[in-house]
């Protein structure tokens, strides 16, 4: 498994698993989690917590917007980011 992989299974399993709190939910890479109702914006602030805690990475309150992180694709890629730099 490459680190993109890993990454996007790890973000899947905490989000189906803390955030929906429905570990057997299917969650789809380019599905819209908050703007599809899966979880609402104070979930995003759980997640920016699980991110520094698992990743070493901060992600600052003004990029934890449902704009910048709604898909999987997209929080993975801003971690990718961050870890790149």
């Amino acid at each position: 498994m490459n680190e993109e992989q890993t990454i996007r299974e790890k973000l899947r399993a905490f989000i189906t698993r803390e955030l929906i709190r429905d570990e057997s939910y299917n969650l789809g890479d380019d599905e819209g989690i908050v703007t599809g109702g899966l979880m609402d914006s104070f979930s995003l602030a759980e997640f920016g917590v699980y991110v520094e805690d698992e990743f070493n990475i901060y992600i600052p309150d003004s990029d934890l917007t449902v704009e910048k992180l709604d898909t999987l694709n997209q929080m993975v890629a801003r971690i990718q980011r961050d870890l790149g730099a």
